[in-house]
């Protein structure tokens, strides 16, 4: 008889891989623990880009307003030259908000800012991180994983269904799974540092000797805080000094400066860049997600907005799992996400070289708005549409207004663990109601208005089209009034049942 289980999902790793997946589940009452080996949370700035897409699904999770309140926007990048003279630009390329894009640049938030609010949503659904509990073995069968935690002296048993290794590039979950992690070193080490100096203003982000991979360092004043982060490349062999005093010494050496002054290290990392890719995300009943699948080197801001989007992806799709959805749903996170890890891993490491030679320049690519899953086996469409907004797509943000006068935004109504389903010139009642589907429609007797045309602009819908958007804001079908049947079809598939008893 199989052991009687504690909870559904393990989730090993309290980083921002972590704490997503853990939200995620927690707003859908899935049971579940999270377990970090570190005592405490991390404390360096590492990841300190939200780029807009991130910024969007920080929206549904509840905490974007928060994010925006301790972190800020970056400044301008100051390239000083021999003489001490400088020239200021822009990071990246200008781009506005839109009604489509709410939100048109990233957003910089040092990564210990980041998951800090994270946690603070975490508790305000109900949960904590279980610090310095350490994953040490695991086992699976046909019903479970049954895992092995080392906490302190001791260590207890936990059994569940799922087993999530959100654990870093280091990942122990990997390792025990023998799945590969193929790449390569990129031939640069660098270190990143966050400290406490004097000597150079908060208004930009001052680089020295650009180009020159031997002399190159950086200061980036870290929004929401009083901190600063040094970026320099090292050599590849070496020990280096990462006190106040050997940084002091690497910045007079690169800047010829005297006025520059280190008073305290808080947070220093060396580290040699990779880019890797696991050879696949799932074994079992056991999945991989973050930098346990993939690492990116740090150009672009990548890594860490990749992984959020990783357990943005996964946790619906367990949460609808343990709910009754066939298992096979499951197969969707690799099939989904791994070739977005491939296609960024080459972004960032075209971002690297250019780096070497001095560009930091970002454009829209970095912003991860144009990231979908037309390819997935979630993605239907009827007819086969020939431009315009594709199944696969993210679902646009646009301006409507409530049949009751109150103006909204797509995205509000999009907000929460919900699927969503758009009728266009459409009859409600047309598709079935079902337990975790919210229906609007535009038209005569809709309840909503498209003032202005903005949704349809955004959505090209012809008259009985219905849009269907998933739990992650992206859209799942799309369907012309001759093809409801296949969406009721489509939506029984993915677990949303029309039959709804008393205690549903």
């Amino acid at each position: 008889m199989p052991k009687q289980m504690e909870t559904d999902v393990l989730i090993c790793g309290a980083g921002a891989t972590g704490l997503t997946l853990a939200i995620e589940l927690a707003r859908r009452n899935v049971a579940f623990r999270i377990i970090e080996k570190l005592n405490s949370p991390f404390r360096g700035s590492r990841g300190k880009g939200i780029q807009p897409r991130s910024l969007e699904i920080f929206e549904d999770l509840g905490i974007v307003n928060r994010l925006f309140a301790v972190g800020g926007s970056y400044p301008p990048q100051r390239e000083y030259r021999a003489d001490g003279s400088f020239q200021d630009s822009d990071v990246g390329e200008k781009c506005e908000a839109t009604a489509a894009e709410p939100y048109g640049v990233p957003l910089m938030v040092p990564q210990f800012l980041t998951e800090e609010v994270m946690r603070g949503r975490l508790a305000e659904l109900g949960h904590r991180v279980e610090y310095g509990a350490e994953l040490v073995t695991f086992t699976q069968d046909a019903d479970g994983v049954t895992t092995q935690v080392k906490t302190g002296p001791g260590g207890h048993t936990i059994r569940t269904r799922y087993l999530v290794g959100a654990d870093g590039g280091r990942s122990s979950v990997r390792h025990a799974l023998d799945i590969g992690f193929p790449g390569k070193t990129l031939g640069v080490r660098a270190v990143v540092a966050d400290l406490n100096l004097r000597g150079l203003s908060r208004e930009a982000w001052h680089r020295f000797n650009e180009g020159s991979m031997e002399m190159q360092i950086s200061f980036c004043p870290l929004a929401g805080t009083e901190l600063f982060q040094l970026q320099a490349p090292i050599p590849l062999e070496g020990d280096i000094d990462l006190s106040a005093e050997g940084l002091s010494a690497m910045v007079a050496g690169r800047t010829g400066r005297t006025d520059i002054v280190i008073d305290k290290v808080l947070w220093a990392s060396a580290f040699d860049m990779n880019a890797r890719l696991a050879d696949r995300y799932r074994e079992g009943r056991v999945f991989l997600a973050g930098d346990a699948a993939h690492v990116h080197p740090p150009t672009g801001g990548q890594g860490l907005n990749t992984s959020v989007q990783d357990a943005y992806n996964l946790g619906w799709k367990l949460a609808a799992v343990t709910k009754g959805a066939t298992p096979s749903l499951l197969d969707t996170f690799e099939e989904e996400r791994r070739p977005i890890a491939a296609e960024v891993l080459g972004l960032s490491t075209r971002l690297l070289e250019a780096t070497k030679h001095g560009s930091h320049r970002r454009g829209r690519e970095v912003r991860q708005l144009d990231i979908g899953y037309p390819e997935s086996s979630l993605a239907l469409e009827l007819p086969e549409r020939q431009g315009g907004i594709l199944a696969g797509d993210r679902a646009p943000d646009s301006p409507v207004r409530g049949a009751g006068g109150q103006s909204k935004r797509l995205f509000e109504l999009l907000t929460g663990a919900h699927w969503t389903l758009f009728g266009y010139e459409a009859e409600w009642g047309t598709v079935a109601p079902r337990a975790g589907l919210e229906i609007h429609t535009f038209g005569v007797h809709g309840d909503l208005i498209d003032e202005g045309g903005h949704f349809r602009n955004a959505y090209a819908l012809n008259s009985g089209d219905w849009a269907l958007v998933r739990p992650d804001g992206y859209i799942g079908a799309i369907v012309s009034s001759e093809h409801v049947d296949e969406l009721e079809n489509y939506l029984d598939k993915v677990g949303l049942s029309t039959k709804v008893g008393l205690h549903d």
